[in-house]
């Protein structure tokens, strides 16, 4: 028999992570940009992609559609133990300042080699990394969908203090 607390809960509010996308913004096309991706594949697993620049830049010697970064996103179970190695990094320790107001994480990773299960390798040498986390409830994808989009509704999006409170029990992280 249930109780009263499952019965009342509405599976439609239940917070759940979308994706951990690893960012790495190397600035310049070239050599960098393959020790980047074997790095980033080295972490999450998945295979990396190189992000091009958007505009010129004359100062910094960018032309627009060169590489200067290199990304990876992971879904499903590979996110979550990815977060969790990436929370380790930290000290499991997140700053208030990195939660967004829709619900959003951002923090980064200065040396990529603090990763649990991360070896330092001389050709890959130590690497910073970004990392963004996207948390999301059910019916969130009817602002994507190509008929009838729609807005999400002010008592189901997600607050920075559900997104704290969610990192806090599934994943045992402090906010500092």
């Amino acid at each position: 028999m249930m109780n009263m607390a499952q019965q009342t809960q509405n599976i439609m509010k239940e917070i759940r992570l979308e994706k951990v996308v690893l960012n790495m913004g190397v600035g310049k096309s070239g050599e960098i940009i393959e020790i980047s991706k074997k790095a980033l594949e080295q972490i999450s697993g998945n295979k990396a992609c190189s992000r091009n620049a958007k505009a010129a830049q004359r100062d910094w010697g960018i032309r627009k559609g060169e590489p200067i970064g290199v990304a990876v996103t992971s879904r499903g179970k590979e996110a979550k133990a990815l977060l969790k190695r990436l929370l380790e990094a930290k000290g499991n320790q997140i700053k208030g300042s990195s939660f967004d107001n829709f619900g959003n994480v951002s923090f980064g990773i200065l040396e990529h080699i603090d990763i649990p299960g991360i070896k330092y390798e001389p050709k890959i040498g130590i690497l910073a990394l970004d990392v963004a986390v996207s948390i999301t409830r059910p019916g969130f994808n009817i602002r994507f969908r190509s008929k009838h989009k729609s807005k999400i509704g002010k008592s189901h999006k997600i607050t920075s203090d559900d997104a704290k409170e969610f990192l806090t029990r599934e994943f045992g992280a402090q906010i500092v």
